[in-house]
């Protein structure tokens, strides 16, 4: 999800000042998304740019009143009804560390799996206390922030019980030696080195 699609759904609720939008935004992510208020001008003056959103003018205090537009009402309706894209890959670290740990020669996957398994068990600890924390009567949004910060928690320490599991079955592969640049390579023109 983007800032920019986070103010414009609140935004099709009633109209609100730059601060407004930052507080509800942060309080209604359960503050796993913190926002700068200087983001969420910079976002407000690009969606005022675009058509999405208008700039009333400034009230006694110079505070300024930000409204969706039609096209903007447009935009949240159409990210209502279209789900997120699963198919793009992201850069995730840790796939990314435990696959340049296992083809290292100078590291230990098994021990970088199972610090992380370590971590990975203390949150998931501290998500269900901070779950069982909670009143879903009064606080239901928050709720289903933490509950899949539970599940993702619970899938990396499955998928790590699987890296280790490939690890113990195959092993690891021979270390990837780095590809010559053409610049290194000897030259065939007669001359020997």
């Amino acid at each position: 999800m983007s800032v920019k699609l986070g103010l414009l759904a609140i935004l099709s609720e009633a109209p609100a000042y730059g601060a407004q939008l930052k507080a509800a935004f942060e309080q209604r992510t359960g503050g796993t998304w913190p926002v700068n208020v200087g983001q969420v001008y910079t976002t407000l003056d690009r969606l005022e740019r675009d058509g999405l959103v208008s700039a009333a003018s400034p009230d006694a205090d110079g505070r300024i009143e930000y409204r969706l537009t039609p096209a903007g009402q447009h935009a949240v309706d159409s990210w209502w009804r279209t789900p997120v894209d699963r198919e793009v890959t992201p850069r995730e670290e840790l796939v990314i560390k435990l696959a340049l740990a296992i083809t290292s020669d100078t590291a230990d996957p098994t021990a970088v799996a199972q610090a992380q398994r370590s971590a990975t068990m203390h949150r998931l600890q501290q998500l269900t206390r901070v779950k069982q924390s909670i009143d879903p009567r009064t606080d239901l949004a928050w709720l289903l922030v933490v509950e899949h910060q539970l599940f993702a928690a619970e899938a990396e320490i499955r998928w790590l019980d699987q890296v280790e599991a490939s690890i113990a079955r195959h092993g690891r592969p021979a270390p990837v030696t780095p590809v010559p640049d053409a610049a290194d390579e000897p030259s065939t023109s007669g001359a020997q080195r």
